[in-house]
């Protein structure tokens, strides 16, 4: 099933939005993401809270799905990509990168990212502290505002608005938000949770579903 994604331009750019919560850019073949938090689910499973095993399958597959359809030459996580202490779910993330050896892997740390040293060195990664500047894009985990001399792409936040209907339906849904300096990606994790925005005026918002990207505002 062909899944229905959505263009915008950023600083003269063609970026993609992915309903699978990722943000392509064409030129440079990159893909960005935000916010795995891989390794919450095992560490809750530790604290004795049951979780079932399908949420770290659906990270795992939609994760795998988009290096398959990409094809990217580099991909930029923009942040809290492991949620917790080691556990066994980060080994299963650096041997799922292992198999993707044309792919240049990078991490920009974010407050999540507590692992040691040794272990970012252990893996393919390559980690950078916020902000980090490439090509007319300053990435950061967390929103830094309108910069000057760049756009920023980030995360954090896990953006979501409230869509309201007839009957009294809402439906409240994760979201990219585009301002005039600067771009918030919705959360890729699954388990992850949401806080609802209230986007200004001349803001673009895109909506996420299961399978399409929708611009609302």
């Amino acid at each position: 099933m062909q899944l229905g994604t959505q263009y915008i331009m950023l600083t003269g750019e063609a970026m993609e939005m992915h309903p699978y919560r990722a943000l392509y850019w064409k030129r440079e073949e990159v893909l960005f993401l935000a916010d795995l938090h891989l390794g919450k689910v095992q560490h809750f499973r530790r604290e004795g809270i049951p979780l079932p095993q399908d949420i770290i399958n659906t990270n795992w597959d939609k994760l795998i799905a988009l290096l398959l359809e990409y094809k990217p030459a580099r991909v930029i996580f923009l942040g809290d990509l492991f949620h917790s202490d080691y556990n066994a779910e980060w080994e299963e993330f650096c041997d799922l990168l292992n198999q993707f050896p044309a792919i240049q892997f990078d991490l920009i740390l974010g407050n999540h990212d507590s692992l040691s040293d040794r272990a970012y060195a252990r893996s393919v990664l390559r980690v950078y502290t916020e902000p980090y500047e490439y090509g007319p894009f300053i990435l950061s985990h967390h929103p830094i505002g309108a910069p000057e001399g760049g756009y920023n792409l980030a995360g954090h936040i896990h953006p979501a608005v409230r869509l309201e209907g007839g009957g009294r339906q809402r439906l409240r849904l994760p979201c990219f938000v585009f301002g005039e300096k600067s771009a918030i990606l919705p959360a890729f994790g699954v388990f992850t949770g949401s806080k609802v925005l209230t986007p200004s005026s001349k803001d673009k918002v895109y909506v996420v579903t299961d399978e399409a990207v929708i611009q609302v505002s």
